[in-house]
């Protein structure tokens, strides 16, 4: 697989009936400030399973593509000002989004989780509905415009959600007991956790299901396209299904994320 940076990735140019043409050229939107999904080095690179995801799409599509890195929640009405064509940025497929985004299949699941003081009771906890009992008044940090603070608002009313532009914001000041405690994906919770290196917190043992709630957590992770190019969604649906079928997703998962979170149902009835 051919590595993606900010500058340049794909094929130059694709040979067909004798004659040159020249390959598609996209720009993919993406936050770059969410490990392990989506990072930019110190050269400007943008690396993560989003980066290889799209690596891998833009080779299956014949195409030139590189990032454009901004904020997660500017990234759709940045994609329907034609800012850029696709976004990559794991994005979670839900009604509302839907709306405005012409999303993909979703090529992958996730899941989500707290982390909170470790001698909360709450680590322990059996069910959803006892951790949001016990939260009730708490603050919760989420990153702003993800499904985490949508899900929290909608299933507990009572809990004080606090938006943080990005997850490096987020969990510093959790580290820096500025919070009660972070929901945000299971595996950007647990690579921050790893690092974090403080006995005061803890993941908790219950997990939130990505499919326990599709109306506020969505149906799984996509790609976003214009809501007029259905041609390209198609194209890339079909290249999606190949990246799934072929282990391309579940080498670039387990590479960031040590599991596999390839969506292998959605392909099935393909």
């Amino acid at each position: 697989m051919k590595p993606f940076n900010q500058l340049l990735l794909g094929a130059a140019a694709t040979l067909l009936s004798g004659a040159v043409m020249a390959a598609p050229s996209y720009k993919i939107g993406t936050e770059g400030g969410y490990p392990p999904w989506s990072m930019v080095d110190a050269s400007g690179n943008v690396t993560g399973f989003d980066a290889d995801v799209a690596a891998a799409l833009c080779e299956e599509l014949g195409a030139d593509c590189r990032f454009v890195v901004q904020s997660f929640d500017s990234l759709i009405p940045s994609l329907n000002a034609k800012r850029f064509d696709l976004i990559i940025s794991g994005m979670s497929y839900t009604p509302e989004r839907a709306k405005r985004v012409n999303f993909s299949i979703p090529y992958a699941v996730e899941d989500a989780i707290f982390i909170l003081p470790a001698d909360s009771e709450l680590v322990g906890a059996g069910d959803s509905d006892e951790i949001f009992s016990g939260l009730e008044g708490k603050t919760i940090g989420v990153q702003g415009g993800t499904t985490h603070g949508a899900y929290l608002a909608k299933m507990a009313p009572e809990v004080n959600i606090k938006d943080y532009e990005t997850l490096d914001q987020m969990q510093i000041d959790l580290d820096a007991g500025r919070l009660d405690g972070t929901f945000a994906d299971l595996t950007s919770q647990q690579q921050f956790y790893d690092k974090m290196d403080n006995p005061e917190f803890a993941l908790t043992d219950y997990i939130i299901k990505g499919s326990s709630d599709p109306e506020t957590l969505g149906y799984g992770i996509a790609v976003g396209i214009h809501l007029d190019n259905d041609e390209l969604k198609e194209e890339v649906d079909n290249a999606l299904c190949t990246l799934i079928e072929n282990g391309t997703i579940k080498e670039a998962s387990e590479k960031w994320f040590q599991i596999d979170i390839a969506n292998y149902e959605i392909c099935e009835d393909d």
